[in-house]
């Protein structure tokens, strides 16, 4: 028998006292060659092929779990150096996270792409292939979910203990389909493959209650004390995800939450042969986690919206509240100097209530004492201006679900607007409007309300937003408590929205300054060295048309579409939304065609308009407009006087995956929002880092963009937001501008005349008569100054050499947009949670 000696890790040393070459385990070895092994091994023991049926699915599961190997090792450290020293974590709570694929992030921020690309093709794979295999988790609806997790991302980067809250939603956002030029909508069933990222933990698993009653009691020291009865239990289970950090050892952890039923099968009724009441309360138990609702969900969503909302809030804190008792070891009084907790928007809000419950009823503090806690716990990052978007729950709905929450609102509510009697004597409007309890149409709870009375800390996500929040829905409230309002700009990661999906221009970055830019996007700064350098724009335009090709291959395979490099790309993607105005960007492509139909000779810059979002599957408008893209798209398309110098694409399901390809080659980026309207936007920095030119007006992060880029690189045009008040206060008139503008007059005669829908004048009526008739977010009234700035835009293309010099200066002044500097100004001026280094 051969003897064989081994290190404790479980290598091989020697074989009969012959020594073996020193090998990296295949566990956590970063070579090619232990990839190579690790791959090999998962295909055996965790996939369970014959080598003779595999296929890239199977390489892309193996190399997947190989890397989670690799970051597992880095994940238990990093918890166990957080619990040991005790250090003060973050937990970000979000009803979205829109995570995008992960295996490209992971092999980037491990720094092991190269060998991980060699050890596939030692194994006769590609690994661009085996990425390509990756299924998208749909965990959110757009730009909430995709800067949490950019935050996840650059806390691990920036060593910051953090743990992200959210759903483990069963099925995603849906998957868009174009059929006939509308949205269709398919069923995201993103686990049907599985999931190797996560792991699931069913031991750490809570309680979380739903409807009854509730009822007093004394305890044992003879004080009240309130217990709730709930009419249903169901069970939260626990999967953890692992976010590494870039270039160190930090692994943070995403927990969501899955739902299951406290008894899941019902032996008495299966054995009287009622088969679906044996499984009744799993499936009624499982239906919390089953699917993301969109923004826009219709009133008989709105119960399980609430439910989904308490269900994974009510999980996180009872975890929080363990994690800190039994394996930090500290008592609850210590919880603010332990623990932040950020509630990303208005989802979350009902943690306020829910902690203070924990530690009435469960843990018997006195309110004095919870309610200093609570609010010393918590954050509140606000995300819209937008009254329709911020949340409230129909006073009836709320009390039937979570009764015991209703009574301690009240309570909140009664002492605060105490305080707000004695500081604001004899303001009885005043009290009426900052109420947690609304009484316009019905009486209902105002979560946003809630959120800024139960933090120590209200921020929006633009400078102009948070002036805005300050002025108008939270003006009352800053008022009140102007120490706890500030601001923090949104960014975005740089690892995945430049590194991971422009690798060309990684590459010619990190040739012409380093790679710091990589964790310190304001490195960027050093191109502004070399924007006079002809070779050097040269170069900066290969990348982009290397881009732009690359994203023309993927619209033809997709929609049959041709486009040519060698045109302008004026892209907008986001959620399809009257606000963010795409039926203005469609006015200008009607106006650009009836130009040329009236004048075949003129000739105007090439450009392919690029669209991409979804609609909320009820909102009826914001369908409509993805239809009127799409028909003025095949008119122009298939004319063969007008597509020389101007095609339209709609991109269907456009999401992360995606988006890695639609950033990089676009030249113009449409940022055309209502002044006001737009709480920050992040797509616009996106574009930004990869090169793009803006055409935008001053809303949101625009108005940052434009100072960091300079004026004389940005496209301004369009109302502000002063303006745009002050025409709504004037009595806002439509017609007005339709009759002072011949052109916009015979653009939306096109448009109801049928031109565009084979003579169907029915098709666009009802956003040709919203348009006319209301246009609550004056596309008409800054049609004429978008339809000039374009033009603008047209005559700056022809110039190449300075166009390439705009994009290098978008780019290298775009440092203040990455989520890194976002993340260290949460951490330095709300959270105070500090850097921790980790060592394996």
């Amino acid at each position: 028998m051969t003897d064989i000696a081994q290190t404790p890790s479980g290598n091989p040393t020697s074989i009969d006292g012959a020594a073996l070459p020193n090998r990296e385990h295949s566990r956590t070895g970063l070579s090619a060659e232990a990839l190579r092994r690790a791959v090999a091994d998962h295909l055996l023991y965790s996939i369970g092929r014959p080598q003779s049926v595999l296929q890239p699915e199977h390489y892309y599961r193996a190399l997947a779990l190989a890397v989670r190997d690799r970051m597992q090792q880095r994940w238990m450290a990093t918890t166990q150096d957080w619990l040991d020293l005790s250090n003060k974590v973050t937990c970000y709570l979000s009803a979205e996270f829109l995570m995008g694929p992960q295996l490209g992030n992971n092999l980037l921020n491990l720094q092991i792409e190269d060998a991980a690309r060699q050890a596939l093709a030692e194994l006769g794979q590609d690994l661009d292939e085996i990425i390509a295999c990756e299924e998208e988790p749909g965990l959110g609806n757009g730009g909430l979910g995709r800067l949490a997790a950019c935050y996840l991302d650059s806390m691990a980067t920036l060593q910051r203990p953090s743990i992200g809250y959210g759903i483990r939603y069963e099925f995603g956002i849906f998957d868009q389909e174009i059929k006939d030029g509308w949205q269709v909508e398919k069923t995201d069933n993103w686990l049907v493959h599985g999931n190797p990222w996560e792991i699931d933990k069913p031991d750490a698993s809570y309680l979380v209650c739903w409807g009854g009653h509730t009822e007093q009691y004394k305890d044992v020291a003879g004080k009240l004390r309130v217990r709730w009865i709930p009419r249903r239990v169901l069970k939260g289970i626990s999967y953890d995800t692992p976010v590494q950090g870039y270039g160190v050892n930090t692994c943070n952890t995403l927990t969501l939450w899955s739902a299951r039923s406290v008894q899941s099968f019902a032996l008495d009724a299966f054995n009287t042969g009622d088969f679906y009441k044996a499984v009744e309360d799993e499936v009624l138990s499982e239906k919390v986690s089953k699917v993301l609702y969109p923004n826009d969900e219709p009133e008989a969503g709105k119960r399980l919206r609430l439910q989904q909302q308490y269900f994974f809030v009510s999980c996180s804190l009872q975890d929080i509240l363990r994690i800190h008792q039994e394996r930090v070891g500290q008592p609850l009084h210590t919880l603010p100097q332990k623990w932040a907790i950020q509630l990303n928007d208005t989802h979350p809000s009902i943690a306020v209530a829910e902690l203070m419950r924990l530690l009435l009823d469960e843990h018997h503090m006195d309110w004095d004492e919870a309610w200093r806690i609570t609010v010393a716990t918590f954050g509140y990052t606000n995300h819209t201006l937008l009254p329709e978007a911020l949340e409230t729950w129909p006073l009836a709905l709320f009390g039937q679900a979570l009764p015991r929450h209703l009574e301690l609102i009240y309570e909140i509510n009664e002492r605060f607007l105490d305080e707000v009697r004695a500081k604001f004597p004899d303001d009885d409007d005043r009290v009426r409007r900052m109420s947690l309890i609304g009484e316009e149409g019905g009486k209902s709870v105002r979560m946003a309300h809630l959120a800024t009375v139960g933090s120590h800390a209200v921020n929006g996500v633009a400078a102009l937003h948070s002036e805005l929040l300050k002025d108008s829905v939270l003006k009352d409230f800053y008022e009140m408590w102007p120490e706890r309002f500030g601001n923090v700009t949104n960014g975005v990661t740089p690892r995945r929205f430049l590194a991971l999906s422009n690798p060309g221009l990684r590459e010619l970055l990190d040739e012409t300054i380093g790679d710091g830019w990589l964790t310190d996007l304001q490195q960027l700064r050093g191109l502004e060295a070399h924007v006079d350098d002809p070779a050097f724009r040269q170069r900066w335009r290969e990348v982009k048309r290397a881009n732009k090709s690359r994203l023309a291959e993927y619209v033809h395979s997709v929609t049959g579409i041709e486009l040519d490099p060698s045109w302008m790309f004026d892209v907008q993607v986001k959620r399809i939304h009257e606000y963010k105005r795409q039926h203005l960007n469609a006015l200008h492509i009607v106006t650009m065609y009836r130009r040329i139909k009236a004048n075949p000779g003129l000739s105007i810059s090439p450009r392919a308009f690029i669209f991409g979002g979804k609609a909320a599957p009820g909102y009826f408008m914001a369908k409509r407009i993805i239809k009127m893209i799409t028909a003025i798209g095949a008119t122009v398309n298939n004319d063969p006087e007008v597509n020389r110098f101007m095609r339209v694409v709609f991109l269907p399901n456009f999401n992360v995956k995606n988006a890695h390809l639609v950033y990089p080659a676009a030249n113009l980026s449409e940022q055309i929002s209502t002044a006001g309207k737009e709480a920050s936007g992040t797509g616009n920095m996106k574009f930004m880092i990869n090169g793009a030119l803006t055409i935008g007006t001053l809303d949101g992060a625009n108005v940052e963009i434009r100072e960091e880029a300079g004026p004389e690189n940005f496209f301004l045009f369009g109302l502000t937001e002063d303006e745009v008040e002050d025409v709504k206060a004037q009595g806002y008139r439509p017609a007005n501008y339709i009759e002072h503008d011949p052109e916009l007059a015979a653009v939306l005669e096109l448009l109801a005349g049928g031109r565009f829908t084979h003579g169907d004048t029915e098709v666009l009526r009802p956003v040709v008569d919203s348009l006319i008739h209301h246009d609550p977010f004056l596309a008409l009234a800054d049609y004429r100054s978008y339809v000039d700035c374009q033009d603008i835009v047209g005559a700056a293309w022809q110039n190449g050499e300075e166009w390439t010099r705009k994009s290098i200066l978008n780019s290298a002044r775009s440092g203040k947009f990455s989520s890194d500097r976002a993340i260290a100004e949460y951490c330095d001026d709300i959270w105070d949670v500090g850097p921790m280094s980790v060592r394996l």
